[in-house]
């Protein structure tokens, strides 16, 4: 079987990518598995809903977990963290497309802040 040419890319992209890079995608794939989410909400596909809501929760948990807590804003990191599974959860049991589109909005804005951190770094060290 011949191997797809873009899955070949797509991990060689992962294998790659830097710490802060990896971060990135994780923060993409995030907003990607809500909106996927919340259109299954929407169209009342509870199996594409949860699924998608749970692939969510897995990256915001892993998020949490490789929080470095010698640095203060580790902790006001794991309060959002917690605050978005919450909300995750919540969205998942009403099946509310006003709540992922909430949380999809909390991740949009960290992932922008990210990718924003990353372009200064890289300018800094230019």
């Amino acid at each position: 079987m011949a191997n797809n040419p873009y899955e070949q890319y797509q991990k060689s992209k992962i294998l790659t990518a830097s710490p802060a890079e990896l971060t990135l995608m994780l923060y993409d794939g995030a907003i990607k598995f809500g909106n996927i989410a919340k259109s299954g909400m929407e169209e009342k596909d509870i199996q594409k809903a949860h699924t998608n809501v749970i692939k969510v929760q897995k990256i915001i948990e892993e998020f949490r977990n490789t929080l470095d807590h010698k640095y203060p804003i580790a902790d006001e990191l794991d309060n959002v963290y917690a605050y978005l599974l919450q909300r995750l959860m919540e969205a998942n049991i009403k099946k509310d497309p006003e709540i992922m589109e909430e949380i999809i909005g909390h991740l949009r804005s960290m992932r922008d802040t990210w990718a924003e951190v990353m372009r200064k770094n890289k300018a800094g060290e230019a």
